[in-house]
């Protein structure tokens, strides 16, 4: 059961935000750390495994060799992870009106590595980890708040579970501009794709005053 205890929302409007490639880098440090362990990811599809190889023949390193290494990159994160362009401002101004939480998919045991991680940046909004689908997390965390609410991740299986849970929900696909991204499936039609934080700011302030004075 996903503990949801720390979480208080003052019903104003909630955003909700994966962390991942959304508001810390992932991909582009993970593979400078795999580099740094004598491995290389190839761009050749939408997976790690089979796509993470050794450097000095490209045999591709098995399954558990794979969620090892991303659980190393884990318990690192603070050495590897920076936030992007534009996060370190536009989340404090949107936190002006609305209420942010964090919802990341990452293993749960991490959930202290990041919260330190976060803190250190000072975006001290509450944080959820979990490995399972987003959407009913999603629906508990907004609960029986009936104000506006936002969601904003980059992979398209989370914005279709929180759109099927939360219909009301406004969903940005925000994604950096990588390989593997370009390789992904497709966002949900009703899913807005925006660039950035600083493209996200403004459509969130709108989508919140149209809704609140609907």
């Amino acid at each position: 059961m996903t503990d949801l205890s720390h979480i208080r929302l003052t019903g104003r409007p909630l955003i909700i935000s994966d962390v991942d490639d959304v508001i810390l880098e992932f991909i582009e440090p993970y593979q400078r750390f795999l580099n740094a362990r004598g491995l290389k990811f190839l761009p050749r599809s939408f997976r790690l495994t089979g796509n993470v190889v050794r450097v000095t023949d490209d045999t591709p390193v098995t399954e558990e060799d794979v969620k090892q290494s991303l659980h190393d990159f884990f318990e690192e994160q603070h050495v590897w992870q920076r936030p992007f362009d534009h996060v370190l401002t536009a989340l404090p101004q949107l936190a002006e009106t609305a209420d942010i939480v964090f919802l990341t998919a990452m293993p749960p045991k991490f959930t202290a590595a990041r919260r330190l991680h976060l803190d250190a940046l000072g975006l001290h909004f509450p944080l959820v980890a979990v490995e399972t689908a987003k959407g009913p997390i999603a629906s508990m965390i907004r609960d029986r708040h009936t104000a506006p609410v936002v969601f904003v991740d980059d992979m398209a299986h989370n914005l279709a579970s929180v759109a099927e849970h939360l219909p009301d929900c406004l969903l940005l696909s925000l994604a950096p501009p990588s390989q593997v991204h370009a390789m992904a499936p497709k966002p949900p039609e009703t899913a807005r794709i925006v660039r950035d934080w600083a493209e996200a700011t403004p459509i969130i302030h709108t989508h919140f005053a149209t809704t609140l004075g609907a």
